[in-house]
């Protein structure tokens, strides 16, 4: 009986030391996968602050950037933020992380649409038409960005510092996160001005000679002469193709169309010409004009262009 009872016992040590060291093993993974993810974090966060600064130091000062690499550079921001927010997204979360692994999410998704905004309205932004609006868009764009601070800083790394902490775990507290340096940001004035230093930006004159020139002018395919009447069949419609001439020194943005039938002017807007180039807007004159009809065609002068004789002409059509 004592050897039973001796082996019993030897046996219910050996299970408890069994099941010790299992949970031990099971406490242990848990705490390894919560300071692999803690760090995982503050490798995303760090590489996201990067991305803003090298946005925020763009647009603050842009140096001798074009606007056409400007606006790959922001671009390229946006990509990178995508970027980060798949890897947010990936993470595997350990139990005690879920809720801060879905507001973490929240705080790049927010991110990650606000430089997607920001992206395709730079280009509006920088042109002549629209710009305003764009300009205020972007601002607006910029709001995002402060809630993503302040989810981040005011729920994320506290529910991630305290998990660890809750779980003896110290020396993997997630890092700070601040996309949006300046709160000066949030207004379109700020926004506006940094733009109007881009080099090239339709605001301001960059270097150099700027001139541009009218080119041919075409409804539905048939070239327009000055001083004759054009024949053209209106019954799909009249679209009226302006080429225009890039003949100074530097790329040209937001180059704007005017074409004015019967007292109805409409624009149309060419996004870029390079400096020698030629680059053609299409713009449909509704409602379609019927008979006889005066046409004029001007193209407005950009910043630094000094001599504008040539950016305008006047046609008829006979439209059948």
């Amino acid at each position: 009986m004592l050897r039973r009872a001796l082996a019993l016992g030897g046996g219910l040590l050996l299970l408890i030391l069994i099941v010790l060291g299992v949970k031990g093993c099971l406490d242990a993974r848990a705490e390894s996968e919560m300071s692999d993810y803690a760090d995982k974090v503050t490798e995303i966060v760090k590489e996201t602050e990067q991305t803003s600064k090298d946005f925020f130091s763009n647009l603050e000062s842009p140096g001798n950037l074009s606007v056409t690499e400007f606006t790959a550079k922001v671009s390229a921001d946006a990509s990178a933020m995508d970027n980060h927010t798949s890897r947010v997204e990936s993470l595997g979360a350990p139990g005690d992380m879920k809720s801060a692994q879905s507001n973490l999410e929240l705080v790049y998704q927010l991110r990650a649409a606000a430089m997607t905004q920001i992206a395709e309205k730079m280009s509006t932004a920088l042109g002549q038409a629209g710009a305003e609006k764009a300009t205020a868009g972007i601002a607006r764009q910029m709001q995002k960005l402060l809630a993503s601070d302040v989810v981040y800083e005011q729920v994320v790394r506290g529910e991630i510092d305290g998990a660890l902490a809750s779980n003896g775990i110290s020396g993997h507290d997630v890092a700070e996160s601040t996309f949006l340096p300046d709160e000066k940001w949030l207004e379109a004035s700020t926004v506006s001005s940094a733009l109007g230093a881009i080099s090239g930006n339709s605001g301001s004159a960059g270097p150099g000679i700027h001139g541009l020139g009218l080119g041919t002018v075409s409804v539905n395919g048939s070239e327009l002469v000055e001083g004759g009447a054009t024949p053209v069949a209106g019954a799909e419609g009249v679209e009226v193709e302006v080429t225009v001439q890039n003949q100074g020194e530097s790329t040209e943005n937001g180059v704007t169309v005017v074409v004015t039938v019967e007292g109805n002017s409409i624009k149309g807007e060419i996004e870029e010409i390079g400096a020698g180039e030629e680059a053609t807007a299409t713009i449909p004159l509704t409602p379609t004009p019927k008979g006889e009809v005066a046409l004029e065609v001007e193209v407005e002068p950009v910043p630094g262009e000094t001599l504008t004789e040539n950016n305008e002409a006047s046609y008829t059509l006979l439209v059948e």
